[in-house]
């Protein structure tokens, strides 16, 4: 058998390796729980710059989400981050859990199941964990 590595192992080793030669933490370094640094936008702000502050006749900052959410949900896994923050900021405009799995579920037909199911996996967290702080905060 060959040990040979292919271009792409290749370039992935030297990334690798640069990457712990400029900082040795990046070496661990994991994007996971990345997307929980930026915070979430207030309802109102997310109206005024993506919804219909400037434009009236426009589309909402929900229904905007929404849209964001759908073309994310057919990149699949590759976007959980986004997937992540697109639902978090959906629940402060004012979505609800149905609604969300909803517009995931209108993309099985064009995204497939699998990226269908990834998505769902990955809204369902957001919520429970959007839920749990928010019976947490109510108990205080």
């Amino acid at each position: 058998m060959s040990d040979a590595k292919s271009p792409f192992e290749l370039m992935m080793q030297q990334a690798q390796e640069m990457a712990k030669a400029m900082n040795p933490a990046l070496e661990t370094f994991t994007p996971k729980g990345f997307d929980s640094l930026w915070p979430t936008m207030p309802k109102e702000w997310m109206e005024m710059a993506f919804g219909n502050a400037f434009n009236r006749e426009g589309l909402d900052a929900k229904t905007r989400l929404f849209l964001t959410l759908a073309g994310l949900t057919m990149q699949g896994a590759q976007a959980e981050a986004q997937i992540r923050m697109t639902v978090r900021h959906l629940l402060e405009a004012g979505a609800t859990k149905q609604e969300i799995g909803e517009c995931i579920a209108q993309m099985s037909m064009f995204a497939g199941l699998p990226a269908m199911t990834r998505a769902g996996e990955i809204a369902n967290d957001v919520v429970k964990s959007h839920e749990d702080a928010k019976k947490q905060g109510d108990e205080e």
